[in-house]
């Protein structure tokens, strides 16, 4: 009799440990929800939710990934953007995390569970603006992208290799987050607003309904300023004319474009990521077709080594099963 108590509190406390870990809400921090890269990383979360048993993914978005993947690494969250240019700037404690003497140590705390290409950076203007390319800026104010965060640097940076204005000497960068940077160039504020997105973007959708707009270049995309800016992590990328009802532009822009992708805490068990992963993949076609960025997503894509933050080992199982690696 005192066996079978035994075996039944041991089974009892089996199936409760089983239950705890299978049964998990892990949580995920992104940038504004309607922007294209946020859009991608919620699709992810829903996705997985619907298909993973005992796995949740609650999304609050909002802020900086800058700073979501720094509470990522301390155990604040699980799941958040990253960027290859962003970790390596964080692991060596340069531009935004000069300040956070902890960063580099911070970063190793996180990996990765999948890339995604973020979106051609757009610049844009009012159809009847004076300014038809980037090198026509001077003077005029701009919103790059939320102050200190990897989208505004990625601007600031394009604009400076390729014409060679500074943000704050030659031109006024705003600042303001996603949501009131987007306000203001729809009340008519701000001479520029730049969004990186796959079109057609819900910002502009939402600006030529009313309006005219037009995207505009630099007058140049070469040169070896140019080429070592974008590095081994960024790539020139065209921005197409008839993307949209007021688009105004009768050829492609130059611009440029990257890879973003989800990081995940280091210390997250491997069998959960791999989960995780393989849910959202063998999923995938829950996605609609008609959404454009689904159809940038690729798993080649999202296991190709880029930058020095290492993939989850969980991911990578994954991705060697599925031959991505």
């Amino acid at each position: 009799m005192k066996n079978r108590f035994i075996a039944v509190v041991i089974a009892t406390c089996f199936l409760a440990v089983s239950a705890s870990a299978q049964n998990q809400t892990l949580r995920m921090a992104t940038i504004a929800p309607s922007l294209g890269a946020a859009i991608t990383m919620a699709t992810f979360a829903n996705i997985v939710t619907d298909n993973v048993n005992g796995v949740e993914i609650e999304v609050s978005g909002g802020g900086a990934a800058t700073l979501h993947m720094m509470e990522v690494a301390r155990g604040n969250l699980e799941l958040s953007m990253t960027s290859p240019v962003v970790y390596n700037l964080m692991a060596g404690g340069k531009a935004m995390y000069a300040k956070e003497t902890e960063a580099p140590e911070l970063a190793k705390n996180l990996r990765l569970l999948m890339w995604y290409p973020y979106g051609q950076y757009h610049f844009a203007v009012r159809a009847d603006s004076d300014i038809e390319l980037l090198d026509d800026m001077e003077g005029a104010s701009v919103f790059l992208g939320p102050a200190g965060g990897g989208a505004y640097n990625a601007a600031k940076g394009w604009v400076e290799a390729t014409t060679g204005l500074v943000a704050n000497e030659d031109y006024e960068a705003i600042k303001a987050n996603w949501v009131t940077g987007f306000q203001a160039f729809l009340d008519g504020k701000i001479d520029v607003y730049v969004n990186g997105c796959i079109d057609p973007c819900g910002q502009f959708i939402q600006f030529t309904e009313t309006e005219n707009i037009r995207f505009i270049g630099p007058e140049s995309s070469e040169g070896e300023t140019v080429e070592k800016w974008l590095g081994p992590f960024r790539y020139i990328d065209m921005v197409e004319a008839n993307q949209y009802e007021g688009q105004e532009n009768d050829s492609a822009v130059a611009s440029f474009n990257t890879a973003v992708g989800i990081a995940v805490r280091a210390d997250l068990d491997d069998e959960t990521v791999y989960q995780i992963t393989k849910g959202f993949w063998e999923n995938i076609d829950q996605v609609t077709s008609t959404a454009p960025w689904a159809k940038a997503l690729n798993v080649n894509f999202a296991a190709t080594q880029r930058g020095q933050i290492q993939l989850h080992p969980g991911a990578e199982r994954y991705y060697r099963e599925a031959g991505a690696l």
